[in-house]
């Protein structure tokens, strides 16, 4: 029997997406249930975590499912995921032990891993996620690697509950500094999500070496194609901004960087202009404000703006408790 897994949202089509959403609506007039009474989730963090981890949790808790939480290398043994590997240093287990022995105990395996930022070309592989997938025989769920499809669900579904009709809304995914390279988990999945619901999407960086992976360019691509919306990079902050309906913000490390970050440091530094303040959210169409958080206040968006009214990043946090419920209710549905 094949296994469905949620690892990404390109995986899902338009409506399946829409049937999540509309699953999680639900959650969120009626948050108690027994859709998961009896069922166990295993929770693996091989990085930090505050808003996933407590929405798992309190998601499986709250329609009568029990969660496991471990973390590889502190408080479970350190993990092998190379084929072949002669396993004679720090790692304890091989990844097809771990699969096969948690999918005996639990009902879904969920992961968190994120890339390593050395070698783009070895992190864009998602080695980790797509080991677990291969070996277990339940289904596994994404809680972020090098891209975050929960996050993206909940980011939808805010916008739904304040723009209502999505298609052809002007989405503005707009890069800012941070003093560290992060992931480019979200701002790939935020291209992915408003694509896929057929909006117009400009992703605005300092230049090109911060476009993203030109994998996630071309689903983007092909979404706005299927989806009726656009896709369109701009290194004008102006252009970009007038007219539009959402702004979303990240930032993310440059691809051709990844290990010389002292190299990139200089560009970034120059880039501190791109903050989202309320200069360039009054050049919007009244438009909304979100961002995945946690967020840096005044390095990626000003105290101004992120206490305005037009911020709704509370509530896509709030979100990703009922998606969550809705994306560990529908797979196991599909068992």
């Amino acid at each position: 029997m094949t296994i469905r897994h949620f690892l990404t949202t390109q995986d899902y089509s338009r409506s399946e997406i829409d049937a999540l959403l509309t699953q999680a609506t639900a959650f969120k007039r009626s948050p108690q249930g027994t859709q998961l009474a009896g069922k166990s989730i295993a929770l693996l963090f091989f990085n930090p975590s505050m808003r996933t981890r407590t929405s798992f949790e309190l998601g499986a808790f709250q329609l009568g499912g029990h969660a496991v939480v471990l973390a590889p290398g502190k408080d479970a043994w350190p993990i092998e995921f190379e084929l072949g590997s002669v396993m004679d240093g720090d790692t304890e287990e091989h990844i097809a032990e771990v699969a096969r022995v948690l999918s005996r105990y639990v009902d879904l395996i969920a992961v968190r891993a994120f890339p390593k930022f050395q070698d783009w070309t070895v992190d864009r592989q998602d080695r980790v996620i797509k080991a677990f997938a291969h070996h277990a025989t339940v289904p596994v769920i994404n809680m972020e690697t090098i891209t975050h499809p929960c996050q993206e669900l909940a980011h939808a579904l805010a916008l739904r509950e304040h723009l209502g009709e999505l298609q052809n809304r002007k989405y503005v995914l707009t890069w800012t500094y941070h003093p560290k390279p992060l992931n480019t988990a979200v701002a790939n999945s935020a291209l992915l999500i408003a694509t896929k619901l057929g909006m117009d999407v400009t992703l605005l960086c300092p230049n090109p070496d911060y476009v993203l992976d030109e994998r996630y360019m071309a689903f983007g691509q092909q979404n706005a194609r299927d989806n009726g919306g656009s896709l369109k990079v701009s290194h004008d902050i102006e252009e970009a901004y007038s007219g539009a309906d959402v702004v979303y913000a990240k930032s993310w490390g440059a691809l051709p960087f990844f290990g010389r970050w002292e190299q990139e440091k200089p560009i970034r530094e120059a880039s501190k202009h791109f903050i989202v303040d309320e200069a360039k959210m009054a050049l919007t169409n009244q438009g909304v404000f979100s961002h995945c958080l946690p967020l840096r206040r005044n390095v990626k968006a000003t105290d101004a703006v992120m206490d305005s009214p037009a911020c709704i990043a509370i509530d896509e946090a709030e979100n990703r408790l009922h998606v969550q419920k809705a994306v560990m209710v529908s797979l196991l549905a599909g068992r």
